[in-house]
């Protein structure tokens, strides 16, 4: 029988895709002329907030602004991890003017913001699991910023190369299911990651996840969970089923308009932990 999966409420900062638009390519995933649709992209984030809201989950907003199309992305502008706040510093220049306002957004909340002084794209390549912060380099983020993480939280950085630009982020390749763990359970595309990262990973988590390119593919792993539910992409259904077998419920939410700027579920959230 699978084991029972208990969930914690969580508190997540998002930003409404009021000015979201694909107007310049920083990703495989992003064409100059893709089409989006504003308002299938306002529909299907708020089915996602809905969503966090429906399991108990808390739920706050920074302003959009405009000419930030990629402000929406939340995940990107900082980690949080036991009430401190390290802030982003983007590789593209485009998105740079986003670290300002959401600094502007925690400082009024009442928190202390670092600057870090390497590039470093928040939880898009920084993610915390039990004991570790799992941190990604490769194409954003780079391995002296890993080197400011770990001082700064005082928490062993453990840096992952990825070696396929279609998972330019850790959270494009990688998702935790419950970070609080000792041991946390890990959901990863192998193929990601450079074979040396591959078995790291292996040796530390022997337990995970492994999905198919398919599912990474469909931002399945671009996912967020509470310890019981994962909100994750309709679309990865190998995924899915591996997770419902190990005693998690998928909540599936379809971002597939946010696809085309390279992001999902997991780029829309940023966690705020206590």
């Amino acid at each position: 029988m699978p084991t029972s999966r208990i969930s914690r409420a969580r508190r997540y900062l998002v930003c409404q895709p009021r000015h979201f638009d694909v107007h310049y390519a920083i990703n495989p995933w992003m064409r100059d002329d893709a089409q989006v649709d504003t308002a299938l992209a306002g529909r299907q984030w708020q089915t996602l907030i809905d969503a966090y809201r429906d399991h108990g989950h808390e739920v706050e907003t920074v302003a959009p602004v405009p000419g930030l199309p990629d402000m929406v992305f939340a995940a990107n502008s900082a980690l949080t991890l036991a009430g401190k706040v390290f802030g982003s510093r983007f590789h593209a220049p485009q998105r740079r003017p986003e670290s300002t306002e959401y600094e502007t957004w925690f400082k009024a909340a009442g928190y202390d913001v670092y600057q870090p002084e390497s590039t470093s794209e928040g939880e898009g390549d920084l993610v915390p699991a039990g004991r570790y912060i799992l941190a990604g380099t490769g194409f954003r983020t780079t391995r002296e910023a890993h080197a400011e993480v770990q001082e700064f939280f005082g928490v062993p950085t453990i840096g992952l190369r990825l070696v396929d630009p279609h998972f330019y982020h850790l959270d494009t390749a990688l998702f935790v299911l419950g970070e609080e763990e000792e041991e946390p359970t890990l959901a990863y595309y192998p193929e990601a990651f450079s074979s040396g990262s591959r078995e790291v990973l292996r040796r530390l988590f022997p337990n995970a996840i492994l999905a198919t390119r398919d599912d990474a593919m469909a931002f399945g792993l671009n996912s967020v969970s509470d310890g019981r539910h994962v909100f994750i992409a309709p679309q990865a259904t190998g995924l899915i089923d591996q997770l419902t077998a190990r005693g998690y419920v998928p909540v599936p939410v379809d971002l597939s308009e946010f696809h085309k700027a390279g992001g999902g579920i997991k780029c829309c959230t940023q966690e705020i932990r206590p």
